[in-house]
């Protein structure tokens, strides 16, 4: 058995349109949540046909809120749902793209199947130019490529309903959060083509480009202000060492300090893993040994034999560093814990 979950915010009759189609499945439940949309699209969902298992509430939570809703109502009230499908009420997601990625999920048991547009034809910008970045930045956090990170059509099964309850984040954050918990707990993450679906140029979207973007993005940033507080230790302490101690000892002295700290703000600030600290702390030096080897080695072919300046040098080989620490970082060392 499979659930079909969808939030709906001041839906139109779109949504009971899709719903008819989806009973005519036999092997579907159809949850909606009401987002708080209040009595003036009271006759939307009053149209909705019996069968489907309504959840109220007065008040706006956002997607993120009402997807948790609906994934926790599914979770314990629906023992007989193996799986369970999220999908739009805008119309951006028909009836034969919602059974592909069910058909696709009963193909990849333990996976997060997300049904991706292809960004081709007309597309607004803000919706092409914010998938793209986002697509960009993603990569960059967790080594995954992700062709639609914001597609709200995604499945997956009883273990990731458990594990994305505890996802934070309340509006579109959330879905973000969902891929990136998926990416360090290992869930492989596998895409279906879907039609790309804008009506209106896309503005009964409550997606707030400002606000919203923020929010996701919020997690690269709090990355990047910990890498640039451990650059700045690490060059710091490099630059006034070295006149005295010179290449070797200056550069170890400085690693030694500044991955200290990097380890310390990225598990209790950035990532928020629930690694145990002695594993975690393995991982992070076994991966602080491999990336020293290589930033020495860099750091020696810029210094030693291309005669850059030590101060540039460090600098150019930190860079290389944050690139490499990521990626790797998310995903195996403060990595999400699966649970059973």
């Amino acid at each position: 058995m499979n659930a079909i979950l969808i939030p709906a915010y001041k839906p139109d009759m779109r949504l009971v349109e899709l719903t008819n189609l989806l009973l005519t499945h036999e092997d579907l439940r159809v949850v909606v949540v009401d987002d708080g949309s209040g009595e003036s699209f009271k006759n939307v969902f009053d149209a909705l046909d019996e069968r489907i298992h309504l959840i109220s509430y007065p008040v706006n939570k956002g997607k993120g809120g009402a997807l948790k809703t609906g994934i926790k109502h599914i979770y314990e009230s629906m023992p007989e749902c193996e799986r369970l499908i999220t999908a739009d009420a805008d119309g951006q997601h028909t009836y034969p793209d919602i059974k592909k990625v069910i058909e696709k999920s009963i193909e990849r048991p333990g996976a997060l199947v997300l049904g991706s547009r292809a960004f081709d034809g007309n597309v607004p910008f803000r919706s092409k130019f914010g998938n793209g970045l986002t697509r960009q930045v993603f990569s960059i956090a967790t080594g995954v490529k992700v062709r639609d990170t914001q597609t709200g059509l995604r499945g997956f099964d009883r273990e990731g309903m458990k594990l994305f309850l505890d996802v934070p984040g309340e509006r579109y954050e959330y879905e973000i959060n969902v891929l990136l918990t998926a990416a360090r707990s290992g869930i492989p993450i596998h895409e279906v083509t879907i039609k790309t679906i804008y009506i209106n140029e896309n503005e009964s979207s409550h997606f707030n480009p400002i606000k919203d973007s923020l929010k996701i993005y919020m997690c690269i940033f709090k990355f990047a202000c910990s890498s640039l507080i451990s650059f700045l230790i690490d060059w710091g302490l490099y630059v006034i060492l070295h006149p005295f101690l010179g290449r070797f000892a200056s550069f170890t002295i400085a690693r030694l300090i500044s991955a200290s700290a990097n380890f310390t703000m990225n598990r209790k600030v950035v990532f928020k893993g629930d690694e145990k600290t002695l594993p975690a702390i393995v991982k992070y030096a076994a991966l602080a040994v491999i990336v020293y080897g290589v930033s020495y080695a860099i750091l020696s072919l810029l210094e030693g034999v291309l005669h850059i300046n030590h101060a540039l040098a460090n600098a150019l080989t930190q860079f290389v560093v944050f690139l490499i620490n990521f990626p790797v970082q998310g995903k195996f060392v403060f990595r999400k814990q699966k649970k059973g």
